[in-house]
């Protein structure tokens, strides 16, 4: 078994860290707060992102870059895409040469409309070949082995075949993939459309209108990947289709809970205030249309939602907007 670094201690981390010292790995678990460290080295718990879940004995903490990637082949990048890219140029002089990196963090870089793939090769180096963790998992059904079955997508075969090998486990499935963009853009987007379904659910609106935003939901971030390079059918599996339906039906998803609460009436600055860790979707939710106006691709959920988060927009005159645009053929874009 091998060495394996975790970047990043909130839940999906965390879960991955015990996960992986459950199938056998010696596991390091970075966290840039040195009081989380000793917290979490002192109870063996993450009490903060994942409570109840206890931490195995070959997990160990630390806050120092160097240490956790000492002689480690396999690195996990689990930070939230607003800090990925400071995270990994702290990384990058201390991989060793060849590591793997996986890219557990389902986002796109504000500014810059790159994937998150993309920001970790763009400081890691082109030596290192990185695999994209994708699919429907609630970091604390992982944590607490409940079957789950995500996927590995990379451009480099040899790399994914070692992520499914090295985290393969009893409850924990990974099927694998060459389109890194449909994979990283359906899981991206889902965000955003967890984001209505909350809206949706917390109206009052009905079982109808979820499965519909739902279906129209994955034809807007099918559309947005195909443009950008993406395969359809990548967008049918587990990081699309999977991932959105758990996303906007779970209690646990962090976005539905964003869209929940705005449609309650609260303000979202209260509502992230209140939140522990990060809905990624509102901070997608923008980038997602600078790609699509980049695309020439039409968003119109993601339009309104937008409308929504900059407070131009209140939630029932955004669901009216979507019910009254142009009806159209089911297969025409839009």
């Amino acid at each position: 078994m091998r060495t394996v670094a975790v970047l990043g201690a909130g839940s999906w981390g965390t879960a991955l860290a015990v996960h992986l010292g459950r199938v056998g790995h010696d596991v390091r678990l970075w966290a840039r707060d040195a009081s989380l460290v000793h917290e979490m080295t002192t109870c063996r718990a993450n009490a903060v992102y994942l409570p109840g879940v206890h931490l195995p004995d070959a997990v160990s903490l630390t806050d120092s870059m160097s240490t956790a990637l000492r002689d480690t082949e396999l690195v996990v990048s689990a930070i939230p895409s607003h800090g990925c890219r400071a995270v990994m140029q702290r990384a990058a002089p201390h991989l060793a040469r060849g590591a793997v990196i996986v890219s557990a963090t389902k986002g796109l870089e504000a500014r810059t409309m790159l994937r998150i793939s993309e920001v970790v090769a763009q400081e890691a180096g082109t030596t290192h070949p990185v695999v994209v963790l994708s699919g429907p998992s609630f970091a604390i059904e992982v944590a607490r082995q409940l079957p789950t079955a995500v996927l590995v997508a990379s451009d480099n075969a040899n790399a994914i075949e070692l992520v499914q090998g090295e985290f393969r486990g009893p409850s924990f499935r990974l099927y694998g993939s060459d389109d890194v963009i449909g994979v990283e853009i359906g899981g991206a987007l889902k965000n955003i459309i967890a984001i209505a379904a909350g809206v949706v659910e917390g109206l009052g609106l009905g079982h109808n209108a979820l499965a519909a935003l739902i279906t129209r939901g994955l034809a807007e971030l099918t559309r947005l990947a195909c443009a950008a390079g993406g395969r359809r059918e990548t967008l049918s599996g587990l990081s699309g289709l999977g991932d959105l339906v758990l996303t906007c039906t779970g209690n646990l998803s962090r976005n539905r809970h964003v869209g929940l609460e705005l449609a309650r009436g609260r303000a979202l600055l209260d509502i992230l205030a209140g939140m522990k860790m990060v809905a990624e979707g509102v901070i997608t939710t923008g980038v997602a249309l600078e790609l699509g106006a980049k695309y020439s691709v039409e968003l119109p959920i993601a339009t309104q939602m937008a409308e929504v988060l900059n407070g131009r927009c209140d939630v029932r005159s955004a669901i009216s907007a979507l019910m009254l645009r142009p009806q159209r053929a089911e297969a025409e874009t839009g």
